[in-house]
């Protein structure tokens, strides 16, 4: 039991401790980066760093905590690394923006050829052509959470048909939300696929072959989830074929390999995994900690809690 008047909180560096800003009386901020051991026996609010996956968690075996706090949104393989009697939460409200603003700049650039276009100046050649645009289309929203609804917000302006699809059906103050078992139907429907759902046993090569085979000729998918959400082999299948187009900010593997054909197919985009890594991550980062700070200090429970291990 944690007895102690002083918060205890850990920041992986002095980036987000400046982010953080000064804090409250009472309230003690170190750096840790988990790649030591611990420097005290209880941390009430651990912030791991941002890359480097999960297995740093391992180093939480023996210190007291009351708080582990991510640095993303995705917790795929938390759970097999995070000791027991650990409450771990998101970094939702920090990477929404960011994501949702790379989500459009992969669609509107593969939308409107500006990889062609890029490509064509390299080789110092003036190639103008006519491409699809992003009025008038079809997007279907696979995943509606945070970064599904940020999204969407950003795309109702250019006057598109926004279909959204979560877990289960529901309605919201913007119209229906559709569920994951209507998929199959609405797939065919759409000019613009964005996958945007979380890593799960369910949701792994959710985008398989059979999902590629049902959009229609010449779609656009965007993935903005994690990379094991597709099946490499199929998408480099159908990109091959030329029938769809991609826009990648993740893939599987990550980093994708020296010679990988996604990286060579005129129709393929990739990103390398940046969709919160932006100036706006910083500052909410630093803000979503001080909220958990001003909690624990008022005795409420955090926010964004996702695994109770």
């Amino acid at each position: 039991m944690i007895t102690s008047s002083m918060l205890v909180v850990s920041v992986p560096g002095d980036t987000m401790r400046h982010a953080v800003g000064d804090v409250p009386t009472g309230v003690e901020l170190i750096v840790w980066n988990l790649s030591d051991a611990a420097p005290r026996d209880r941390i009430d609010i651990v912030v791991p760093p941002y890359m480097g996956g999960p297995s740093p968690l391992a180093r939480l075996a023996g210190v007291e905590t009351r708080l582990v706090q991510s640095q993303s949104i995705g917790y795929d393989g938390v759970a097999d690394h995070l000791p027991a009697g650990h409450v771990f939460a998101n970094a939702a409200t920090v990477h929404e923006t960011s994501t949702a603003e790379l989500a459009l700049a992969l669609i509107l650039a593969a939308q409107r050829g500006i990889p062609d276009f890029v490509r064509a100046a390299e080789r110092g050649q003036w190639a103008p052509a006519r491409h699809a645009s992003l009025a008038d289309r079809t997007v279907l929203l696979v995943g509606y959470g945070g970064v599904g609804a940020a999204i969407a917000a950003r795309l109702r302006p250019f006057e598109v048909d926004i279909v959204r699809v979560a877990s289960r059906a529901r309605d919201d103050e913007t119209g229906h939300v559709h569920g994951a078992d209507e998929l199959p139907a609405l797939l065919p429907k759409a000019d613009i696929v964005v996958v945007g759902v979380p890593l799960t046993d369910a949701t792994r090569h959710l985008v398989d072959d059979a999902f590629l085979t049902a959009m229609r000729d010449g779609a656009l998918l965007v993935n903005i989830a994690r990379g094991p959400v597709a099946d490499t082999e199929a998408l480099v299948a159908h990109a091959t074929s030329g029938r769809l187009r991609l826009a990648l900010d993740v893939t599987d593997p990550e980093p994708l390999p020296h010679g990988h054909p996604l990286f060579s197919l005129p129709n393929v985009l990739v990103s390398p995994h940046v969709g919160g890594a932006s100036t706006a991550m910083m500052p909410r980062m630093g803000r979503l900690l001080r909220r958990q700070i001003d909690h624990l200090l008022a005795g409420e429970e955090p926010e964004n809690v996702v695994l109770r291990h």
